[in-house]
């Protein structure tokens, strides 16, 4: 599948024809739509299966169309998963697209995100060429850490056609506690006095007053933490399920209609308030640190907003409602010249003639 894959960019390289890489289509919504009208789709599902895994070296290698549900099977089975319990938002979703989404879920605050696991990629050029980066092992001396890159770059600089990523053990133990009553302002302080203790927090959670806080790791430091705590122990089940929705973002909060907006800023930032208040509601992740915000206001508001609190923000979902509103603004943040032009560089030396989900990160990218 992989030779057909390479025909397939060969083809297009040389006719100045342009490519849409796509898995399961699961994150089709993720991002800007490539650019250049009707644009031939490079499906990557064909290309599957895993190469190698070892559960003592906890490492696994899979090319970019295996299922992710498939993969974390296989490491359920041997008491090991991806650490950062990267998001599916659908059946089909692929280890590719996890990969290239670089999307991150709830453990990501204590864990580290998608890109801090990857060990090693294969990747197929805007030329057609199948060039390998990193390796299959966790210590990795191979030069520059090209592998990482990819992460996050929505296919932009060519098709990962495999990819090596380190796992870890599943936790020993697990507790959900649940504080209610609890006021925005309240939750942060909370968050980043815990986050100084040597507490086994692997998860938070803030909404509508109400606090989330998952623990896990020894039996022995679950039960210490939770009578340091308090709290409302969630049922297994419940708790599952609740971390579960918010992760995959089928919990109540994400279904409504006004943009949903991503806001990045240091956790120990107060409630964000600009433009005199938010009128819609928001929610807490990663100890305050990620701010998920329901808001129809006009993106310079809400990225001013972030940037004043030293961090950024970014047009996650563009909402049903924002069909009508005319020009939308760009998903991400825009770039300073110097950042921008090294995404320009990087796009020259990996796809020359950009045959790869043109425009689908920033314009003219």
């Amino acid at each position: 599948m992989a030779d057909a894959l390479m025909e397939q960019v060969r083809a297009a390289f040389e006719g100045g024809q342009r490519l849409h890489i796509r898995g399961g289509g699961t994150k089709d919504w993720y991002g800007e739509a490539p650019t250049g009208g009707t644009t031939p789709v490079l499906d990557t599902r064909g290309h599957a299966g895993i190469v190698a895994y070892d559960p003592s070296e906890l490492v696994v290698t899979a090319r970019c169309g295996t299922p992710l549900a498939e993969l974390e099977v296989t490491l359920a089975a041997n008491g090991q998963m991806l650490a950062c319990e990267p998001p599916h938002f659908g059946p089909g979703a692929t280890i590719g697209g996890c990969v290239a989404a670089g999307l991150s879920g709830p453990r990501r605050a204590s864990a580290g995100s998608i890109r801090d696991f990857v060990l090693g990629a294969k990747l197929l050029n805007g030329r057609g060429q199948h060039l390998a980066f990193g390796g299959q092992v966790i210590k990795n001396v191979a030069g520059y850490d090209v592998s990482r890159l990819l992460a996050g770059s929505l296919g932009i600089l060519g098709v990962i056609t495999e990819v090596s990523l380190k796992v870890v053990p599943m936790p020993v133990a697990e507790a959900t506690l649940r504080f209610d009553g609890i006021a925005q302002h309240e939750a942060l302080e909370r968050l980043n006095r815990w986050a100084g203790q040597p507490l086994p927090v692997s998860a938070s959670a803030w909404a509508d007053d109400t606090l989330h806080l998952r623990l896990s790791g020894a039996a022995a430091a679950i039960r210490a933490a939770r009578h340091a705590l308090g709290g409302d122990p969630l049922d297994a089940a419940d708790a599952a399920a609740f971390w579960r929705e918010l992760r995959e973002q089928s919990a109540p909060f994400f279904a409504g209609d006004q943009p949903l907006w991503r806001m990045s800023v240091p956790s120990a930032v107060p409630p964000l308030e600009p433009d005199g208040g938010l009128p819609a509601a928001q929610l807490l992740e990663w100890g305050g640190a990620l701010r998920w915000v329901r808001s129809a206001q006009p993106a310079d508001v809400l990225r001013a907003a972030a940037r004043e609190a030293g961090g950024h923000a970014t047009l996650f979902r563009r909402g049903r409602s924002a069909a009508a509103q005319g020009a939308q603004p760009g998903c991400f943040a825009p770039l300073e010249p110097a950042l921008l032009r090294i995404h320009q560089r990087l796009k020259a030396e990996f796809d020359p003639a950009g045959v790869f989900n043109h425009g689908r990160l920033y314009p003219g990218l």
